[in-house]
């Protein structure tokens, strides 16, 4: 067994939205288990439809409402004495008394459903949401919609759990142009064109120029737009070889470890019926996939550099992004990077 890798410098208690499981997950009537940031967590879809995620611990006596718990209308119910809890948290009903215990409360939080995903907001203030999840088709205002795209899941998805690494690794990884010719073998070259880090929703565009060609952005037909949205979750939108979108969810389990899920939308192919279509947007995605996992290799062996021993090219995007990644971290978690640009 090899050596556990020291607990990451960066905080593992950042703020904003993370991904939590997916939609088709979590049917009307199911409760399913989690734990993320040191908590355990139960998501249970009452049957009006609402997800809601919260402690998995009744405040009774403290049973686990994952194990054996029921959903009751809109409510969870407890495995061991019945008692009924809403989506709010609040105690409903306690089967042999005539009224609940409206003393206790189980904690909620913040939840919203997009991209076939659900997302829980974190704050360790507990502060209200203050920045959206974008939406991987409506994002870009370009008048494609869900239907254009074969689903991501189950067949276009990627699920990673329990990795020694740090969501920040992942995204840095949007602003480096070099690593494509080492880790995925391809002699691309990404050209930026956008690198915004300024609002919680941060912006990284680029388009792709083959080693060996002259590179000029105007003889290049495929290009990548990438939305980040804190440090939990970033969408693309590719377009030229292949017409997909992707959704990458980093989300901490502990202090040392994170779940990885990637989702991959394919193009529908109008020429084509939706057979043929489907088993070709399937082999396009596990090939995206593909290079996803040549990227998780690194990252879960990967120590954060700081200084990190920057090459000129590079100062620029990583300093953004690193800048930028602070204002996620609680006052006493940030800190001061000395980056150290090589000349």
């Amino acid at each position: 067994m090899g050596v556990p890798m020291a607990k990451p410098p960066l905080s593992m208690r950042p703020t904003g939205w993370f991904q939590v499981a997916w939609s088709a997950e979590v049917p009307p009537g199911a409760v399913h288990r989690m734990t993320y940031f040191g908590r355990d967590l139960v998501a249970w879809r009452g049957h009006s439809g609402e997800v809601t995620v919260m402690d998995a611990y009744c405040e009774h006596l403290g049973a686990h409402l994952g194990h054996g718990g029921t959903v009751v209308g809109d409510d969870i119910q407890c495995p061991f004495h019945g008692w009924r809890w809403n989506s709010a948290g609040r105690n409903v009903c306690i089967p042999y008394e005539d009224r609940p215990n409206i003393g206790k409360k189980i904690r909620t939080y913040p939840v919203t459903e997009r991209n076939e995903a659900v997302y829980l907001w974190h704050d360790v203030e507990r502060r209200a949401p203050y920045f959206d999840v974008p939406d991987v088709f409506g994002a870009w205002d370009d008048g494609r919609t869900a239907d254009d795209y074969h689903r991501s899941h189950p067949d276009q998805i990627l699920f990673d759990p329990g990795l020694e690494l740090h969501p920040q690794y992942v995204l840095e990884n949007g602003v480096d142009f070099a690593h494509f010719k080492y880790v995925h073998k391809v002699p691309i070259i990404p050209l930026f064109t956008r690198q915004e880090f300024e609002e919680p929703i941060s912006y990284v565009d680029f388009t792709i120029a083959f080693e060996g060609e002259p590179g000029s952005i105007e003889e290049v037909d495929s290009w990548v737009e990438a939305i980040n949205c804190g440090l939990g979750l970033a969408v693309t939108k590719s377009h030229g070889m292949i017409d997909n979108r992707t959704a990458t969810a980093v989300t901490p389990v502990d202090d040392r470890t994170c779940d990885v899920r990637f989702s991959v939308w394919i193009g529908r192919d109008p020429s084509l019926d939706e057979e043929t279509s489907r088993a070709r947007a399937i082999k396009h995605a596990r090939g995206v996939i593909e290079q996803f996992q040549a990227d998780i290799v690194i990252w879960s062996h990967q120590k954060y550099a700081d200084p990190a021993a920057l090459a000129r090219g590079e100062y620029a995007g990583f300093t953004a992004l690193r800048r930028w990644a602070q204002q996620f971290y609680p006052p006493e978690d940030r800190i001061e990077h000395t980056q150290a640009a090589r000349q």
